[in-house]
């Protein structure tokens, strides 16, 4: 199946035309920016850093972070798609495949928090211990996603 997949037409489009490669990284690499960066926003703020940003206008972040990880999604396919034996075999990719996981599902739970008790938040002016128990987790998370992510290009030729 994964040699299938890497011989597909659209696989050896993205492998070899002059724009399939670098377009998909670049949408990867923004989706990337845009989701851990805005994660790395809020989760600073439940920490106490940027006083000015009130807690119930980070709730606004979540929809893109959502489309983010659209992008993600897709573009992470379509590049994986071209080297699927490989990346199942490392231990970077994998690493970072099944933190993504993990990052997406705290940053789901951190929502419904925030939609909860945000307004809450505002008014005693600190976080609950429910929304500041997984903050922590969250940024050691998407540290090493982003760290494994780096890796993912070189470990291949180790």
């Amino acid at each position: 199946m994964l040699a299938w997949l890497e011989g597909t037409q659209f696989s050896t489009w993205i492998r070899g035309e002059l724009w399939g490669w670098p377009l998909a990284l670049t949408v990867h690499a923004f989706g990337t920016a845009l989701v851990i960066g805005l994660i790395l926003i809020i989760n600073l703020r439940l920490l106490g850093l940027f006083e000015t940003i009130p807690y119930t206008s980070l709730k606004r972040l979540f929809p893109v972070i959502w489309v983010a990880f659209g992008l993600q999604f897709l573009s992470g396919f379509a590049l994986w798609m071209t080297k699927p034996t490989r990346y199942v075999a490392d231990v970077a990719f994998m690493l970072k495949l099944s933190l993504v996981v993990v990052g997406f599902v705290l940053a789901l739970y951190l929502y419904g928090i925030m939609k909860r008790e945000a307004a809450s938040w505002e008014a005693a002016g600190a976080v609950s211990s429910r929304g500041f128990k997984f903050v922590v987790p969250s940024l050691l998370v998407w540290c090493v996603v982003l760290i494994a992510g780096r890796l993912t290009a070189y470990f291949g030729s180790v």
